[in-house]
């Protein structure tokens, strides 16, 4: 690689886990789901918008959901404030001319009710990177509207529709242990991420030593946690360009992959589906996520070529998210007589995680 690529790669060593799995998503564009415990999910929350606007320059919106989140709700928190004044913003300022009674005109003339005819038109927008809390407990009517955002890059409301940027990101922002996300919704988002309290939140951090901190007096906690009014870009340029987003994205493209890593790929895939414990969620989607993220893994290496290495680490943030555990009912050896009790010892315990490590052992890694 040239040397404006080994500067990108220095840049990718030094970020975290949260800002990795953003900029995987960016330069796939593709979208993600963070999981963590739920005490620590509005520190996460304040990381991403930390991560947004330091990192990659983007503005942010954060969606609290709930069983009670409504479609306007979806609609309208996704949305980031556009222009104070906007083409009627003016009544004495109008280019194309005054609609209201002026000394030059005629008593005569037609003189309307308002001296502003038209509504104020919805200059508002999608954000760049939007953040969906607890989304897992919305309504099917919510995860559908978000998943057609996913999908048609648009969402609708009653007054407008409202397209969505370049680039565009989705995150899903999950507590662990808890209901997954429909079906296709979870098809549909490209990764998943576990976020492990020892893996720090280094933008957050770094904002508390500067010393913009409050203490949230609602809270019955102790942490003390940042404003987001108070969130700042850190002094310079951001750490990824939007030029930087392109060379990746170009680097990806020309990646190569060699005949037995590509068949490693795809035996991984079969042995998946394969596995007994699966009940589902080895899509056709998934295989094209698999491949796309192994592709998009190897520039921020600094590779051009795929490796083994590279095709196992994307499967462990492919599966996870898709996998559907079978009930012991179901599992297909019950077709030929297997105790159900036996059935349900073996898959007592066993987690989409588990799944994914048991396939990676099995699949011979090619040399």
């Amino acid at each position: 690689m040239d040397e404006p690529s080994h500067l990108i790669e220095d840049k990718v060593q030094a970020l975290s886990d949260i800002e990795l799995a953003a900029l995987l998503c960016l330069i796939t564009e593709q979208h993600c789901i963070i999981e963590a415990e739920k005490q620590s999910l509005d520190e996460i929350d304040q990381e991403i918008r930390l991560v947004a606007k330091n990192v990659f320059g983007l503005t942010w919106a954060v969606l609290e959901c709930s069983e009670s989140t409504t479609l306007d709700e979806f609609g309208t928190g996704i949305l980031v404030g556009g222009e104070d004044e906007d083409y009627f913003g003016s009544v004495n300022d109008n280019p194309r001319g005054d609609f209201s009674q002026g000394p030059s005109q005629k008593s005569n003339e037609r003189v309307p009710r308002s001296a502003r005819p038209f509504t104020r038109l919805d200059s508002r927008r999608i954000a760049n990177l939007v953040v969906a809390k607890n989304l897992n407990q919305a309504s099917n009517q919510v995860q559908i509207q978000a998943l057609e955002l996913i999908r048609g890059k648009r969402n609708y409301t009653r007054t407008a529709v409202h397209a969505a940027p370049k680039p565009f990101l989705f995150i899903a922002l999950n507590a662990v242990g808890t209901a997954p996300l429909s079906l296709h919704l979870s098809d549909h988002i490209c990764i998943s991420h576990k976020h492990q309290l020892e893996d720090g939140l280094p933008n957050l951090e770094e904002l508390q030593r500067k010393g913009r901190i409050y203490e949230d007096d609602a809270s019955t906690s102790s942490v003390v946690r940042s404003h987001p009014e108070t969130y700042e870009h850190r002094d310079g340029p951001v750490v990824f360009s939007a030029a930087d987003l392109a060379e990746l994205s170009d680097l990806v493209a020309k990646v190569r992959i060699s005949t037995e890593v590509r068949a490693y790929l795809h035996n991984i895939v079969v042995f998946m589906r394969l596995h007994r414990a699966v009940g589902g969620g080895i899509s056709a989607m998934a295989t094209r996520h698999f491949s796309l993220l192994s592709h998009a893994l190897a520039p921020l290496h600094g590779l051009s070529y795929i490796t083994p290495a590279l095709v196992a680490l994307a499967a462990r943030k492919i599966y996870p998210h898709r996998i559907q555990i079978t009930s012991p009912e179901n599992e297909r050896s019950m077709q030929w007589g297997s105790s159900l009790d036996a059935v349900k010892a073996v898959l007592e315990g066993v987690t989409p995680d588990d799944v994914v490590e048991e396939v990676l052992q099995s699949v011979e890694v090619p040399l």
